[in-house]
């Protein structure tokens, strides 16, 4: 499962996923992203297997997705099974076959003996791997059957938020998000993305009331600096939203919270008339 911010490297890179517009907003600016950018390398517990040379062929992933691939194929060959499997599906996602790894990570959830937490995972997986392959509709079908498997799972409820927003089901984005607030009320990265989904719906002041919320968690949060400077635009602060957007580049001037609040400011230095 992943998180804000969560950013790992080589196996598991992808795309990351922004709310997209649905209705006409008074101003231009960027979107806040709905989530970050890339699946979990090594899988979170519960995993599907255990011993070294699972744990290696996690840990080439990270590196050399080719050799990771090699390693599993071999390892698959001899026996492998549900670990060599679920290296290959992962290695593929390396190698930038994301709807390649998305099937068989489907295939090895519904046919491993695993318990249903490390199937629900793998499902989960699939779910984020189809959202890299730009099919939300298996996406949600994927974590739909995660969720069934492992229904107070706030990972796969945050996940399936993110999905929902993706194809504009943000009423039920926020319902996937306030069951996974009524779990884990502390989770900043779940009032961000109510935050955006109340905005994308123009509840503005719900929104506000939400990103203050994910602030007072983690004020140092990017991703909510960056929502709350559209939502103080949209509530006519011109400068309470360039202050948010410039804090938000001071903490992760990488980021892509950074980059989109770059260009709101930019959007805003143009004036009135190019927005």
């Amino acid at each position: 499962m992943i998180g804000l911010g969560i950013v790992v490297a080589a196996g598991l890179g992808g795309t990351a996923y922004r709310m997209r517009e649905s209705a006409p907003q008074p101003v231009s600016v960027a979107a806040a992203p709905a989530l970050p950018d890339n699946l979990p390398l090594p899988p979170e517990m519960p995993r599907l297997a255990d011993g070294p040379d699972y744990d290696r062929c996690l840990a080439l992933l990270r590196d050399d997705p080719d050799e990771a691939m090699r390693f599993a194929q071999a390892w698959d060959a001899t026996g492998g099974g549900d670990g060599a499997r679920h290296c290959i599906a992962l290695a593929l996602l390396g190698l930038g076959e994301p709807d390649r790894a998305a099937d068989r990570l489907e295939r090895l959830g519904a046919a491993s003996r695993a318990g249903s937490l490390a199937r629900a995972a793998v499902f989960g997986q699939a779910s984020q791997a189809w959202m890299m392959a730009g099919d939300p509709n298996r996406a949600f079908a994927a974590v739909t059957i995660a969720l069934t498997l492992a229904p107070q799972d706030v990972e796969l409820l945050v996940d399936r938020s993110v999905v929902l927003a993706s194809m504009q089901r943000y009423r039920e984005s926020i319902e996937d998000l306030d069951s996974a607030l009524a779990l884990e009320p502390e989770r900043a990265e779940a009032w961000v993305l109510r935050a955006a989904a109340l905005r994308h719906l123009e509840r503005v002041d719900q929104a506000f009331v939400a990103v203050e919320r994910a602030l007072a968690l983690t004020p140092d949060n990017p991703e909510a600096l960056l929502e709350r400077g559209i939502l103080r635009q949209l509530r006519g602060d011109a400068t309470g939203a360039r202050n948010d957007w410039q804090r938000a580049i001071q903490l992760a001037p990488d980021s892509m919270a950074a980059d989109l609040a770059a260009q709101n400011i930019q959007l805003n230095e143009l004036g009135p008339q190019r927005r």
